[in-house]
């Protein structure tokens, strides 16, 4: 994209009918399909997949605290959404719309949480994959360190990577310590930020753009006001913007590889193991293996 094209995405992009527009929803947004067909500027349609860790096969027992009814509720969300997207899938891929699926990171073994995103959303080659976290507290988000496990496992199964979607400070503290996390400051970048202005936040280390631009959502689009309303949808969509036309989208869509693809990629992190005092490491060239092991009393 040509220094034009960059500042002509910065200042509300959503504006020109030229720039695709992406609909992000999880399972509680309703939309009326036929309605939202309309809209020709809609490209693609990203859903909620997986959430944290898988949930238990058996409610016998506790089950990270939850209550027996608790634990049974879990499990019919779980079939409806599970049911809703693959409904959604099949509908968006009919009527010619991109499709992708999106993974929020929770506290947990990484490596099953990224399993846990391959069993649910089943992406082919075609599907875009994101990875999204919320934020840096590790006791309520996913860790940046195993973030990169999590990304790392999705590149060994599928040979590709997934996308990163954050908000400006995660996006940020990333770019600043991207030496620590060579990986995810790679990522192509679906960024969330409502404001219409974005002039002063590009380059962000890595990141020359954004891939996606996440504008509009329940917090800033009202019954009054908003960015941009996707009919058929109620105040409560998410709408991302592409810098790009609908055509050019479809090109690149399914992304799969890191920035900077002159530079030689990053080893791949794919386990982390910690067990008391003693921490051993041994690394490979597309591998690294991190232990730690407390050695028995004497």
């Amino acid at each position: 994209m040509d220094a034009a094209a960059l500042r002509a995405a910065d200042v509300s992009p959503w504006k020109s009918s030229n720039n695709a527009l992406v609909v992000d929803a999880y399972e509680m947004n309703a939309i009326d399909w036929q309605a939202l067909l309309k809209d020709e500027r809609i490209a693609a349609f990203i859903s909620k997949a997986s959430d944290g860790l898988p949930e238990s096969f058996s409610c016998d027992g506790e089950h990270r605290g939850d209550t027996f009814a608790h634990c049974k509720t879990m499990w019919r969300k779980y079939a409806v959404s599970r049911e809703l997207y693959t409904s959604r899938r099949m509908i968006a891929r009919q009527n010619g719309l991109l499709w992708g699926a999106y993974h929020v990171a929770r506290p947990g073994n990484p490596i099953d949480q990224a399993n846990h995103f391959l069993d649910y959303a089943t992406p082919d080659a075609n599907d875009l994959m994101i990875l999204d976290i919320e934020g840096i507290d590790a006791n309520q988000f996913m860790s940046l360190e195993d973030a990169q496990i999590f990304v790392g496992h999705i590149r060994a199964r599928t040979g590709r990577y997934p996308i990163l979607y954050t908000n400006h400070d995660t996006a940020r503290y990333i770019a600043a310590y991207r030496r620590d996390y060579s990986v995810l400051a790679r990522l192509p970048l679906w960024y969330a930020r409502y404001k219409p202005d974005i002039r002063k936040v590009f380059p962000l280390g890595n990141w020359q753009n954004y891939f996606l631009w996440q504008f509009s959502s329940a917090s800033n689009c009202s019954k009054r006001r908003c960015p941009y309303r996707v009919p058929g949808t109620l105040t409560d969509i998410d709408v991302n913007v592409a810098a790009m036309s609908r055509e050019e989208l479809k090109r690149v869509w399914p992304q799969g590889g890191l920035l900077r693809p002159t530079e030689p990629d990053p080893p791949l992190i794919l386990a982390k193991i910690e067990f008391g005092s003693v921490r051993l490491q041994a690394q490979k060239p597309d591998m690294v293996v991190t232990s730690s092991i407390q050695p028995p009393d004497r």
